[in-house]
């Protein structure tokens, strides 16, 4: 399979030092994400495009590299192709009416020709000849530029022609490592998940902080989706995932601050956090899901305030987008069900928050908080590559496995319902149930308490995961399914 990526427009009108550093970024990132399905796959370079070869022939493998490039930033839109030496028009008509002959009978059709190099015709005239030709050697209806049914399509470039088959759109954005990079403060819900995206997909290697106010559960669930959204969309870099313990620091706020004050000043305690944590790391930004006005403490005089303890650059991609744009959004990535599925964590409750904090009252406030607090929690907080933070949780986790399931046994498939759907886990005579590990938390107790469950994942390490947690939540039924 021969395929044409088309870079991000914006790249196109960069200094030409910065287009190569871009374009060698873009083709770099490309066989970093494709290596595991082919270790051969050729990708070359030219002005304003990328070739990529490969010599794989598994549909199912090409399906997953046409996937693994739509989700790769920097790509506006790529072309599957056959590639030929340029001939004459009758051997371009030839070549056309090899792949669209049996496409053409009755239907109306167009012929779209890009054309670069020197040649001594013009697109048009090459348009103007296949089109005539196909239309009185295939038995088509029509012509039609505007509105056709069937579209021929090729580029010419300088003494090779491209007959394309099929575009596959891309993310745009710039590649990622061809920028800065960026801290995102994730929750996992909606809005902080969206936040990552967008700057993953404008180019930004973004690693992920998460402020733990004290529940395991919550933690699990924005380890998961943060490595969903590194797998699928930035998987070309390594970045890192902060976990910082936050149970003290909301125990001396709940106890030391005005209850109006408490969200501003929670948010104020993130930014410090996360300041440290990026100028310790050399990173260049923060970036918070904050719209403005969604919540209290997002009114333009809070998020002022809340600016005002760091000195580091705040971005905030989504501040004036609604709240339905976002879902809408974090349903297309791929991130909305794990958002509401998001375990409920116990935080900071202001009974009347102010939506218009004044700097001299909030640093009074603050007077009353030791900071000792947020020092300790910085020291505790834990940094692991995103490729491996799922692995790492559950490295210590013992729970008891089951290599053969039986008849009395459910067992639950908990992978994502991609996997789920490709390769079905059929059991002969034992229950199959497929529950989301995103969801197997809220639903868990819905289930017949009296049945014995098995939790199923492709590695074990999410079903152990799961498991434990179910188990310290009280439910003793719980087990995992390994089979041999």
């Amino acid at each position: 399979m021969k395929l044409i990526v088309k870079v991000f427009p914006e790249i196109t009108i960069k200094s030409r030092p910065v287009r190569k550093l871009f374009i060698r970024q873009l083709a770099k990132n490309i066989r970093a994400v494709l290596r595991a399905l082919d270790p051969q796959v050729q990708v070359s370079g030219v002005w304003d495009n990328l070739e990529l070869i490969t010599a794989v022939t598994d549909p199912k493998v090409l399906q997953a590299m046409i996937e693994r490039l739509s989700c790769t930033p920097g790509i506006v839109h790529f072309l599957q192709v056959d590639e030929y030496p340029l001939g004459d028009f009758d051997d371009i008509l030839a070549k056309c009416k090899q792949h669209f002959a049996e496409q053409l009978p009755g239907k109306i059709f167009a012929v779209r020709c890009k054309r670069a190099g020197k040649h001594s015709f013009t697109s048009m005239e090459v348009e103007r000849y296949v089109g005539s030709q196909l239309r009185q050697q295939c038995g088509a209806a029509g012509i039609s530029l505007k509105d056709p049914q069937v579209v021929v399509r090729m580029e010419i470039r300088d003494q090779r022609l491209f007959v394309i088959h099929h575009q596959h759109e891309g993310l745009g954005g710039y590649p990622l490592g061809s920028l800065e990079q960026s801290l995102v403060l994730m929750s996992g819900g909606f809005d902080s998940t969206v936040a990552a995206y967008q700057m993953m997909r404008r180019g930004l290697l973004t690693h992920f902080c998460f402020f733990n106010l004290g529940g395991r559960a919550h933690e699990l669930g924005v380890m998961e989706v943060a490595h969903y959204l590194w797998n699928k969309y930035g998987s070309s870099h390594r970045v890192l995932f902060i976990s910082v313990p936050f149970e003290e620091v909301v125990g001396e706020i709940l106890g030391k601050v005005d209850n109006s004050q408490m969200g501003v000043i929670l948010k104020r305690m993130m930014l410090r956090a996360a300041t440290r944590m990026a100028e310790r790391l050399q990173i260049d930004a923060l970036v918070t899901g904050e719209a403005i006005s969604q919540v209290s403490s997002q009114t333009l005089p809070n998020l002022s305030v809340i600016d005002a303890a760091t000195d580091m650059l705040v971005l905030r991609p989504l501040l004036a987008s609604h709240k339905q744009d976002i879902i809408d959004t974090a349903v297309e990535i791929g991130s909305a069900d794990f958002a509401r599925h998001m375990p409920e964590y116990c935080g900071v409750i202001s009974v009347n928050p102010t939506t218009r904090a004044k700097k001299p009252r909030i640093e009074y406030e603050e007077s009353q908080f030791d900071m000792a607090i947020l020092e300790r929690a910085l020291e505790r907080a834990t940094l692991l590559p995103i490729d491996r933070v799922i692995d790492e949780l559950g490295k210590d986790i013992q729970v008891e496995e089951v290599s053969e399931a039986l008849a009395s046994h459910v067992v639950i498939d908990i992978r994502h319902p991609d996997a789920s759907e490709e390769q079905p886990l059929e059991l002969s005579g034992v229950e199959v149930q497929a529950l989301p590990f995103y969801a197997l938390n809220s639903r868990f107790k819905e289930l017949d308490a009296t049945r014995q469950y098995l939790l199923y994942c492709d590695k074990g390490v999410m079903s152990r995961l799961h498991a434990h947690h179910l188990l310290s939540e009280g439910h003793a039924n719980v087990r995992v399914y390994r089979p041999a």
